[in-house]
Formats: structure tokens, sequence, C-alpha cells
């Protein structure tokens, strides 16, 4: 037998266009929110605000043993970060509401009920030592392990009595679902294709209330998707193995199943393997970003094009742009690759092309969370502050960096040494620095433009030019034989600290 969604539904396929689209993205409350799970909102979202469909937020908070505290708060948090609303959801009721599954405890309970009087669903009582000698015997027998039914060959008044004694012995039962025998169960997946699983393949009836009366995933999902009038899923490919049990659900109740689609896995680039939460190397949460100072329209971008592409070269696009052009046929069907190098330069244009004001706000808050500025920083700092982050803007991948980039402006340096000290180990360093340091003293003004020609002025009188008359000025002030443009570089040094280094460096020079 060959069991089809289609087959069961109430009503005709119609277009997109005239559907009532509803998606939703149901997170668990047991963690941040993980690219992979962003991923997911991200595309439901897309779909529904492309097609004028509804998005919805539903909270899966069953199991409490795995939930932690603001769990929920900081899903919704990142997600609004992101740029993403919704129509309906914990903080947003609407009609097929509450929207989250602790509540909802009471609504599956005739559901279960029902099954249950059909003869679709039964007690269990075989107990943990029971369920793992026969998984023992399976696989001492190469085979896979499963679920053997308990009451097989018994007849009704025998599997009644089974289940009298068990509770007498205060044995507490799961509900399972009966699983059809030598079924095929198939659909037709917005992303992958054809997808088919046998029946007999799938590891027998399955739990769909656990023994404290709590329903399982693959059962609450189906209730409320459909209550909820949930028309299309998408979700990562790790959930195709979930999908016949669910197809079995809609099938016992009679009711039509949504479509599905289920994305690409994403893995990394420097392993080719998928993404593991408890691989550290990698920062998967979007929280992490967010506290490096990442922009949110940059991560958006980036893990929509995990798994989708636009059509042409482009690469870089705002949400609403996303919106306009999206289309779910350009879903990938191979593995989505994470790659940091390409966050952080799809991030660089963000950081380039954005406000200036907000760009500073994100770095001072960096800056203040390294402690190399002051919690509460006066206006004179601020100010100050505004010049240093402007002359790495065009440098920067996200925010936090600022705080290496601008290392030499917070920590005094030590000697010359190296490949720097060899630099200006020569006889026109020392007559450089002299007439720099006499010059810089004299300025009535210390700005970019002064410094800039005081520069000018030494080559002129002195005849030292290019990198002769450079480097000297650039290592003895900051130590360093690289960083931003020189003269605003010695204006944030400050003329004070500027004599100091370059003093230091004509008696380290003296004293060689």
């Amino acid at each position: 037998m060959v069991c089809r969604p289609t087959e069961f539904k109430k009503e005709a396929d119609k277009t997109l266009a005239n559907d009532s689209i509803r998606v939703r993205y149901a997170p668990s409350p047991t963690g941040h929110l993980h690219i992979g799970n962003a991923r997911t909102a991200l595309f439901n979202y897309l779909f529904a605000r492309h097609y004028k469909g509804k998005f919805i937020i539903r909270i899966e908070d069953t199991d409490t043993k795995r939930n932690v505290a603001d769990g929920e708060k900081s899903q919704l948090d990142n997600l609004k970060w992101l740029g993403m609303d919704w129509d309906e959801g914990p903080d947003k009721p609407g009609d097929v509401g509450p929207y989250r599954q602790s509540e909802r405890l009471e609504i599956y309970k005739p559901y279960i009920q029902q099954l249950l009087d059909e003869g679709k669903a039964y007690e269990s009582y075989k107990t943990e030592d029971e369920l793992e000698a026969d998984r023992e015997a399976q696989r001492a027998r190469h085979e896979m392990p499963h679920y053997e039914y308990e009451y097989a060959g018994m007849s009704d008044d025998e599997i009644q009595a089974k289940i009298a004694e068990s509770k007498a012995q205060g044995l507490k039962p799961v509900i399972r679902f009966r699983v059809p025998e030598h079924t095929t169960y198939e659909w037709d997946d917005m992303v992958k294709g054809k997808v088919s699983f046998e029946s007999d393949t799938i590891g027998g009836d399955f739990v769909i209330v656990k023994a404290d009366g709590v329903p399982t995933y693959n059962f609450a999902v189906v209730l409320d998707d459909h209550l909820m009038k949930i028309s299309h899923v998408f979700r990562g490919d790790d959930h195709v193995a979930n999908t016949p049990k669910q197809l079995m659900i809609y099938e016992a109740f009679g009711w039509e199943a949504p479509k599905f689609g289920h994305m690409s896995l994403i893995i990394s680039k420097d392993t080719g393997k998928k993404l593991s939460k408890r691989d550290e190397t990698i920062l998967q949460f979007i929280e992490q970003y967010r506290n490096l100072g990442y922009l949110p329209d940059a991560m958006l971008n980036f893990i929509i094009l995990l798994g989708w592409s636009p059509v042409g070269e482009e690469e870089i696009f705002s949400l609403k742009d996303f919106v306009k052009m999206y289309d779910e046929k350009r879903l990938s069907k191979s593995p989505a690759t994470f790659d940091q190098k390409k966050l952080e330069w799809i991030n660089n244009q963000y950081v380039k092309s954005a406000d200036e004001d907000t760009i500073v706000d994100l770095a001072l808050q960096q800056l203040i969370k390294a402690g190399n500025l002051p919690e509460n920083p006066d206006a004179k700092t601020v100010e100050w502050a505004r010049k240093l982050i402007s002359v790495y803007k065009q440098q920067m991948s996200y925010m936090a960096q600022i705080n290496e980039m601008a290392d030499v402006f917070f920590n005094e340096p030590d000697q010359v040494t190296g490949e720097a000290l060899a630099e200006i180990s020569n006889e026109t360093a020392p007559v450089v620095l002299k007439e720099f340091a006499k010059r810089i003293n004299e300025l009535p003004i210390f700005d970019t433009v002064k410094i800039l020609a005081t520069i000018k002025a030494i080559q002129k009188d002195t005849g030292i030019k290019g990198r002769q008359l450079w480097m000297p000025i650039r290592i003895a002030v900051t130590h360093e034989m690289h960083g931003p443009e020189l003269p605003e570089s010695i204006e944030l040094v400050g003329r004070e600290k500027t004599l100091e280094h370059v003093n230091q460096t004509l008696a380290q020079l003296e004293q060689a």
C-alpha cells in the first residue's frame, strides 16, 4: 500500500497565490538561538512574507528538564535583533493559541483518547529493562533495534488481563501509536523532491505519550500544526526521518498534511562535518555574534545564503530585497557550508556602508567592555574614541576587533625590537626623529592637517623622503611597521605621548 498526503486531503491543491499561507518556527527554550535554528526561522519568515501569509512562533517547552532560564526570551530577542517579526506567538496571541506547548496539554487529551478508542494507539507497559533486553537480542541477531509488539498473539481478553496485571504492579504506561504494516509513506518535498519511507523500517510502534502524560514531539507537532492551520513546514534535513511518523498521525485523524520542505545540513568549511553545538571551535549562536559587535543585517544576509541562492552574482541584499525575490525553488539540496571568513567579509561590507553613529556606538561598547575606556567616558574621551573608530572602520569585520587593531593606543609599547629596530638603524633615522620632535612640540594646533604639513616640511628641509622619512616616525610613535594613516595615528596618540615615545626611541638608538 502506498500512502501519500494528497490521498487524504479534504480539499484539492490550490496555487500558493490562493492558499492561506501559514508557517511557523517552533523553538525549544533549551538554549540560545543557534545559526541553524535562525536559518529555519528565516526561511519560514521569508516564505510567509513573500506570499503575504502569516508567520507564527510556537514554543515547544514540554521537555522541562532541558529548558533553561530565559531560553524563550533569548530566542525571541535574537529573532527580533535579526529583523524578524511575527503575526502570532506567545507575545502576540491569535485565535489558535496558546502558543506554548506546556499550556496546550489539555487540548491534546481528547485526541489521544480518540486514537485509543479507535485502536490506533495503545498503552504499553514494557519497562526500560525489557526494551533494552529486546535490543540486545536484536543486535545479537544482526537486526536493527526496534520495538517488538508486547501483545503479539494475544486475544483481546488476554491483552486486557496483561494491562490489568501491569497496573496492579504500579507500572505507568506510555502510549504507542500502532504503525500500519507494509505501507509506503511518500511526499513531494519542496526541497528534496520525492521522498518515501517504508512503514516497516521506522522501528516499530512509537511512543506518542510519555509515562508522565506529556505527548512526544512527533505527536504534539502534528496536533499543533493542524490546529494552528499550518500550511507549509520548512525545517532542517535532520527532521526527514520524523516525517513518515507524522504522516501516519495525519492519516489516522483523516487530516490534510502540510507541505514539507527539508533544508540541507550546514557543514563546517574546515571539517566538512555537520555543525555540532558541542564544537566550541566555531561560534554557532547568534548571541555570540551580537556580543562581538556583528551587525544584524549582515548576520541575516549571511544566514539566508546558507542553502539558498539568489539569481545572479550579487550577495549583499537587504531583508526587504530578500522578501521580494525569495523563491523556495532556489533552496539547495546540497549541504550549506559555514564559512567564518565569508561571514566576516559580509559583515565588513555592512560596516563600511553603515551609519557612522551606529559603528561608533557598537565599537565604543567593545572598548568599554575590554577595559580600554572607562564605563562612563566623558565627552572628550568619546570624541577621541570617535576619531579612533573612524580610522579603523574600513578594516573592521566586527566591532570587537577594534581592541586588537588599536592596541597601540592603549598599551605603552616596549622598546623597538626585531625588524622594526633594523628598519631605523641607519644614519638618517635620528635626524628625522629629532626634527619631528622639535617641530611637533612647537605646533600651535596638534591635528592631522598640521602633523602632515610638518612631516612634508621635514622632507623639504632635510631632503630625506619616502620610507626613510615615514618609517622612523611610525615606528618611534607606535612601535609598529604598519597601521592606519600616520598623521591620524599620531593625532590619536597625542602630543605628549608622541614626544615621549620619540625621545625613548632616540635614546635607544643612541645607546645601540
